[in-house]
């Protein structure tokens, strides 16, 4: 168990600021969940993405309300726009009228956030600090080499939060399932799902090995599944039309409601180190999936029963040989490529195996059994 401080006394509201993507939402779940269990009267508001309030507004979970960050340079960033200053003064003096209790920063290393959650008036503040990054009531030091669920499951406890889970947990909803099913009925057959994207180039295996696991996965009865989103077409086209079996594009045909719907009904996914790998783990579906080494240190899954992990040891540059655990470089070309088709192909369809004896298909096998529910 984490060592923890004496919880703070009459918290009626909480902030945590954590506005980023899919993810880095779901590697922090089980410290929203600690904190749930730790104060269990107060409200948890979350100061996020749009995309929070659109996917967590009636889910049941540890977040009670989602609050949009405007636009604001190092914490929510977006693309071509700056922020405006009278916007932001605007967003502070509202969340300062909510008078929080408590506010936690689980966004990164703190030096732009730590000045952003100090501006909300909270009475106590606490979360994670790097050397340059002002302190807040109660800190720990963001140190890159931790899992990032560890890291806020220790910063909670900055303020009693005892960890009750150590892996993601996420309701699937009836929205979620319908809009799944709207997108892709199924049928009698075990859907497999293949994520091909990573918003880093570098991470992604090759279309081709992915498309040979897909082959694989069909062979042995499955109906295989390709998705992504808008701007990941041209990789999921290369998978599907690279297949000899059939294969089912949903690139850009659901929202991540839709997503989670469709993967709490698939048997297995293969992907890479992305979004929608944690999204399969948080709905309860077995994942065989592509690390880079780094990546694997802080966001892999914490077990293996049901989750096989396949790790590229690379630090130079196919192009130009720049050590990357040292420099940057700009060239964008996969560093998981060496890792081999046989290893994720036998691992998917071991999961596979083991869903079906599981009678895993008959939990979503059709949508009657939906409307029943």
């Amino acid at each position: 168990m984490l060592p923890h401080a004496d919880r703070i006394p009459n918290v009626r509201t909480i902030a945590v600021l954590r506005a980023n993507a899919i993810g880095d939402f779901l590697l922090a779940l089980p410290a929203l969940e600690a904190l749930r269990a730790a104060y269990p009267t107060a409200e948890i508001v979350l100061l996020g993405k749009r995309w929070h309030r659109d996917f967590l507004t009636s889910r049941p979970g540890p977040v009670d309300r989602v609050v949009v960050v405007p636009p604001s340079r190092g914490v929510n960033d977006v693309a071509g726009a700056e922020g405006d200053p009278a916007e932001l003064e605007r967003f502070f003096a509202a969340m300062r009228q909510e008078r929080f209790d408590l506010a936690l920063q689980l966004h990164g290393g703190g030096r732009n956030s730590n000045p952003f959650v100090l501006r909300l008036g909270a009475r106590v503040t606490a979360g994670v600090k790097t050397p340059d990054a002002p302190a807040l009531d109660r800190w720990m030091p963001y140190i890159y080499f931790q899992h990032e669920t560890i890291r806020y499951l220790e910063a909670v406890a900055l303020v009693g939060a005892v960890p009750t889970a150590l892996e993601p947990q996420l309701a699937v909803t009836d929205a979620d399932l319908a809009e799944s099913y709207d997108a892709y009925p199924g049928g009698s057959r075990p859907i497999a799902a293949i994520h091909p994207g990573a918003s880093d180039s570098a991470r992604r295996w090759p279309t081709a090995k992915f498309a040979a696991v897909g082959d694989a996965l069909a062979a042995a009865g499955a109906e295989v599944v390709v998705t992504g989103t808008p701007d990941e077409a041209d990789v999921v086209a290369d998978v599907v039309a690279a297949m000899r079996a059939r294969a089912t594009n949903l690139c850009g045909r659901l929202s991540l409601c839709g997503l989670a719907g469709l993967l709490a009904r698939s048997a297995v996914l293969v992907a890479n180190d992305s979004g929608p790998r944690h999204l399969a783990q948080a709905v309860g579906t077995p994942t065989a999936a592509v690390y880079w080494c780094f990546n694997l240190v802080n966001a892999s899954p914490l077990t293996r029963t049901r989750h096989r992990l396949f790790v590229s040891w690379r630090l130079d540059c196919p192009v130009c040989g720049a050590d990357r655990s040292r420099d940057s470089c700009r060239h964008q070309e996969s560093f998981v490529s060496g890792i081999s088709i046989e290893d994720v192909a036998a691992a998917a369809l071991e999961l596979l195996a083991l869903r079906r004896a599981e009678g895993f298909a008959e939990q979503y096998d059709d949508r009657a059994a939906l409307a029943a529910r």
